[in-house]
């Protein structure tokens, strides 16, 4: 499979309902849940960037 033809993977931060922040990997028409309970959105966001890495070491 080459480069072309993989779908688009990014990641959301999103706001919690009880104020905290949590990252939603979304990969083509896939998406992963929310996961985390973090702090602060910068929190989330780095989090979220090492779990797409550690996925996409896995592809």
């Amino acid at each position: 499979m080459n480069k072309d033809s993989k779908p688009e993977t990014n990641v959301v931060v999103e706001k919690l309902r009880n104020g905290r922040w949590a990252f939603v990997i979304r990969r083509g028409s896939v998406v992963y849940p929310a996961s985390g309970q973090f702090t602060s959105q910068l929190q989330a966001h780095v989090a979220g960037q090492m779990a797409l890495k550690a996925l996409q070491k896995r592809s």
